[in-house]
């Protein structure tokens, strides 16, 4: 019986190489159907507030319009807290939300159509650390960390802040909606083709959104040119759009955002406030470690609740200590929201020094500018790169995108106390 080829230890082609490298491979984009329409979303442009008018300043022949009233099944975007709509219909909670889709054969006529639209403005909330509406909150002990400060020799106390980060991935988000999904003479279901990272998120949001069973909605992932986690859940939005188009039309539709629009409503990396209290020993041992994190989650709640799992579980490092306590929590603001897991929320780890408004303190309140030299002037602490954490490539990236994930901190070693 001949021996199967041996894999460890040698050079594997990927599957889709020699495609890629040729270019022959297809892209979203590269696909194309016979009678096929070209979509385009409206979008809000303010950020809080609700509407009050929409006017078609167009002439309407060879256009397919959808609103929210054209929706069959329900006006959500399904995902772990259906709180965001596919479509808005009156409130609007963040700048750039979906409120009218248009489809026409043409593409210059599309993009030449001029839809006004009139709202009442309110004042928008930027601030998650004010926010009085939280999607989730996690807490996580071990010990007791009075005790570990007791015994410290140096505390160091910081205050970090990171903004919204793009993944900027290569091939912007973008799909193909057919009526129908794939059976002959079948044409109640629909088929989408599409840039993503997570198809079932695509299937399932697409059953509750067109009022489908499953075998009635058919979703094929093509060519993916990068995503980085900002494919995850956000496919469900576009594929949403495309569909309800495609439904209203009876013919295939392609929505591919640009770049401008691409950066500008899909959703980012959480930005975050994080500040870290860490108690070491002059021999360099971690004696406690406390941590109080706020995320900003946007309007939506998204994989907020799924990001600050792993932010927090993450968040103490890979070292030994006998006594942490660690508070997260993912609160609401006028913002785009915020998922991307894939791309690991970056936590600096204890004793890195970083956004620190003065020199660690010893336990009598004297400034130290080192763990080892307490007789050394104070120094002025500046911030360190902070490492990576896995990349997407090193952890399938649904693989813990569900809400049963959340929890998984209990089953940490040491991990006395969960809340969450």
């Amino acid at each position: 019986m001949p021996r199967p080829a041996r894999a460890v230890g040698r050079n594997v082609l990927r599957k889709e190489g020699a495609s890629k490298v040729s270019g022959a491979a297809k892209y979203i984009d590269d696909l194309s159907f016979p009678g096929m329409l070209y979509g385009r979303t409206v979008r809000s442009t303010i950020p809080a507030g609700a509407i009050t008018a929409i006017r078609l300043n167009f002439d309407t022949s060879g256009f397919t319009i959808v609103d929210f009233r054209d929706i069959p099944g329900r006006n959500v975007v399904a995902l772990i807290d259906d709180d965001q709509p596919c479509l808005a219909e009156h409130a609007i909670r963040h700048f750039a939300e979906p409120i009218l889709l248009l489809a026409h054969e043409d593409r210059e006529t599309l993009h030449a159509a001029d839809v006004q639209i009139d709202y009442r403005e309110t004042t928008p909330q930027y601030d998650a650390a004010a926010s009085s509406t939280v999607f989730k909150t996690i807490g996580i002990e071990k010990g007791r960390v009075e005790d570990g400060f007791a015994v410290a020799d140096v505390i160091v106390e910081g205050e970090y802040r990171m903004g919204h980060q793009e993944q900027l991935y290569i091939e912007p988000n973008g799909v193909i909606a057919l009526p129908g999904n794939g059976v002959p003479d079948d044409v109640d279901g629909i088929t989408v083709y599409g840039s993503m990272q997570c198809p079932y998120y695509v299937h399932r949001a697409l059953m509750v959104l067109l009022g489908l069973p499953g075998d009635k909605v058919r979703v094929v992932q093509s060519e993916t040119g990068g995503g980085f986690g900002g494919k995850e859940e956000y496919p469900s939005v576009i594929a949403g759009h495309a569909a309800l188009l495609a439904k209203k039309s009876g013919r295939p539709v392609k929505l591919i955002y640009d770049r401008v629009e691409d950066m500008v409503a899909t959703t980012k990396r959480h930005p975050a406030i994080i500040r870290h209290k860490t108690g070491v020993t002059r021999d360099g041992r971690l004696t406690a470690i406390e941590i109080d994190a706020v995320f900003d989650g946007g309007a939506y709640a998204t994989l907020s609740a799924v990001v600050l799992s792993r932010g927090v579980i993450h968040a103490s490092g890979p070292y030994r200590c006998d006594h942490i306590r660690i508070r997260g929590r993912a609160a609401t603001s006028t913002s785009r929201s915020s998922p991307a897991p894939c791309a690991r929320q970056r936590f600096p780890l204890p004793g890195c020094a970083g956004s620190i408004s003065a020199p660690p303190t010893t336990k009598a309140g004297r400034s130290s500018a080192a763990c080892g030299s307490s007789a050394s002037p104070p120094a002025t602490m500046r911030p360190r790169s902070m490492p990576d954490s896995a990349s997407s490539a090193q952890r399938p990236c649904c693989a813990t995108s569900s809400p049963s994930a959340v929890g998984s901190c209990a089953d940490l070693p040491g991990a006395d106390r969960w809340e969450g």
